[in-house]
């Protein structure tokens, strides 16, 4: 590996068990993960978590020796008005997940930018109010452990399924919120990750990286239309300092073929930076 080289969210590995999935990202040359928590989509971290389950994801990240940047999470569908009882658990489970933010030693938990549906539960400029809301509620929570919130928006199969709503978003949000540029979400939705980067310089606190073809993310890095020389001369244009990370539930390779997809990936990426 090299010092450019990106970091690698443990969704690349979702097929594996949380410790094989480290094992074999380090074995890779990686350095530094984003820890996926995303019910569904990557099972490493348990959904109905508790203060043991939490101990022991930290202790089996800690155990890898690999840094993490961040947490990706999902405390469920933002824009969904609760009850009492329900608020109470969506709050007790983000505490839950900050804590294992924390004994990560990451800098920020990230969730999305709304319900798995582009439909509006209320309609569409009270649901935007209500993401932003939840998203300010959590960042307030968050900074008590000194940590921040970052949204991934737009998230092409969630509310703010494209730039449009996503900028939407973008104007409720405390400044203190980061932004996730994802090029598979933004490509897949019809828009360039490059003119992304610029639009939202001020706000881009975390890169994700995977290809896209219009209306599909899961494509390795090569396999899609994302233009990614053109997404880091633009990275660079606006003085971005964050991080990147590789996120690569892609399914055009075999489970036996991905370590040597994501090194490949990972030098094409150190090659651009």
């Amino acid at each position: 590996m090299t010092d450019r080289w990106p970091g690698c969210s443990s969704i690349s590995f979702r097929h594996l068990g949380l410790a094989e999935a480290l094992a074999v990202i380090a074995e890779c040359g990686f350095t530094e993960i984003d820890l996926g928590a995303l019910p569904g989509v990557c099972d490493h971290v348990q959904y109905e978590l508790t203060e043991t389950a939490v101990t022991e994801v930290v202790a089996t990240v800690r155990a890898s020796g690999l840094a993490v940047r961040s947490v990706n999470g999902d405390v469920g569908d933002l824009n969904r008005v609760l009850d009492e009882r329900e608020t109470e658990q969506r709050a007790a489970h983000l505490d839950r997940l900050l804590d294992l933010t924390a004994g990560c030693d990451a800098r920020a938990l990230v969730l999305p930018c709304g319900a798995q549906s582009p439909d509006p539960v209320t309609g569409l400029e009270a649901d935007l109010d209500r993401v932003a809301a939840e998203l300010a509620r959590a960042a307030e929570r968050a900074r008590e452990h000194d940590l921040e919130i970052w949204v991934e928006a737009p998230h092409f199969f969630r509310l703010c399924g494209d730039v449009d709503r996503a900028a939407r978003l973008v104007e409720r949000l405390d400044p203190a919120i980061g932004l996730v540029l994802d090029t598979s979400h933004i490509a897949a939705s019809g828009s360039s990750p490059a003119a992304f980067a610029r639009r939202f310089a001020d706000r881009i606190t975390h890169v994700h990286l995977r290809d896209a073809t219009p209306g599909g993310i899961n494509h390795s890095i090569g396999n899609g239309i994302v233009d990614f020389p053109a997404t880091f001369a633009a990275l660079r244009e606006i003085g971005y300092r964050g991080g990147c990370a590789l996120e690569l539930e892609t399914r055009d390779v075999t489970d036996a073929e991905r370590p040597a997809a994501a090194v490949k990936a990972a030098d094409y990426i150190a090659s651009l930076r």
